[in-house]
């Protein structure tokens, strides 16, 4: 009798824990949310967004004044005519020792110069040839830096790397741009997720990839989800972690920011 009412009890336990039901409270976020800074410094010429933007991929967010880098260009063009200038001086210095140690072989094979005066001029020759290579591979390393500064033209545009909304915007025309603070934050549409705090006690009732039953009261919006990330670090004064839902958007408009309710079952 004893071990009857042992099973009774142990199905009953059993069943109470498959019966536990956990209510949630959550908000909708992306899960690429990217803040748009700039690699160089300038002021903002054109903002092209605005906050709650809805923006494709490719757009353009907003544009940087050029000034600095047309002087830098201009620098480079002038040390590409520079180094040209002294590679043709060298190539016409070269050809002439070429032509007058030629001319110089030809009077020492009939002992009319010595061969001092030839080696001199064959030493000068090699000389100018090694300025003449070097002059050629200062001219290459000129048009490579004139090629990186063109290349800085295209950062000045900032365009969106993928489709979404903007939720906020830092800078207006006529502002500073500064490389590594965010201009604009745009938000994608596509990666909506659900992020939620559970209690530490019930962490036993729930795993990765377990289903769960989503709702947006302000939309009239019920649909499912599953659990994609239990982020192990728990809040010191609450004591609870936090968990990310991936869930179908059914065609839905949901944006980021908007109350969920979770049923974990």
């Amino acid at each position: 009798m004893r071990r009857v009412i042992t099973l009774v009890m142990m199905l009953v336990m059993v069943t109470a824990v498959n019966a536990v039901e956990i209510n949630l409270s959550g908000s909708v976020v992306s899960d690429n949310q990217k803040m748009m800074t700039s690699r160089y410094m300038g002021y903002v010429k054109n903002m092209a967004v605005s906050e709650g933007d809805i923006v494709k991929k490719g757009q353009l967010l907003y544009e940087i004044d050029s000034k600095e880098i047309e002087s830098a260009e201009r620098q480079v063009d002038l040390g590409i005519s520079q180094a040209r200038l002294a590679l043709q001086m060298n190539k016409n210095q070269y050809n002439n020792v070429l032509m007058n140690l030629a001319r110089h072989q030809r009077l020492y094979e009939k002992k009319m110069v010595s061969k001092y005066e030839l080696e001199t001029l064959e030493l000068a020759a090699n000389n100018l040839k090694d300025m003449v290579e070097i002059a050629k591979k200062q001219v290459e390393q000129a048009e490579a830096k004139k090629e990186e500064v063109l290349n800085q033209y295209n950062y000045l545009k900032i365009q969106a790397p993928n489709d979404g909304v903007i939720v906020a915007k830092k800078l207006n025309e006529g502002e500073m741009a500064i490389p590594g603070m965010p201009a604009v934050i745009l938000t994608d549409l596509s990666r909506l997720k659900i992020v939620a705090e559970i209690a530490e006690t019930q962490l036993k009732y729930i795993n990765l990839g377990k289903k769960v039953d989503i709702e947006i009261p302000s939309m009239g919006f019920a649909t499912t989800g599953k659990i994609t990330s239990i982020i192990p670090s728990s809040n010191p004064m609450t004591h609870k972690f936090k968990i990310k839902i991936e869930f179908d958007l059914k065609g839905r408009s949901v944006y980021p920011g908007m109350y969920a309710k979770i049923l974990i079952k």
